[in-house]
């Protein structure tokens, strides 16, 4: 495992086409924003067992990240509303 140091509005890519961006820090929290293609799922790991066996789709999300996310944005299928 790589472990990284990042502050606030820096950046971490994976690949040419994933980019972690650390949005916020506030306390013991981090919030992050990743941008992926569409065919790239990135859940949640609690979320996992919430989606169907050999699904590359999260569960409901909206666009803009809501739903089982509560808001975060880094919750989102392969496909879901608005795309």
């Amino acid at each position: 495992m790589l472990v990284l140091s990042r502050r606030e509005n820096e950046r971490i890519r994976l690949g040419d086409s994933i980019v972690v961006t650390v949005v916020r820090l506030s306390g013991d929290k981090v919030r992050l924003g990743i941008e992926a293609p569409p065919d790239v799922v990135v859940l949640r790991e609690e979320l996992e067992p919430f989606a169907p066996p050999g699904s590359v789709e999260a569960p409901a999300v909206s666009s803009r990240g809501a739903g089982i996310c509560g808001g975060a944005s880094i919750c989102r299928g392969a496909s879901g509303p608005g795309r």
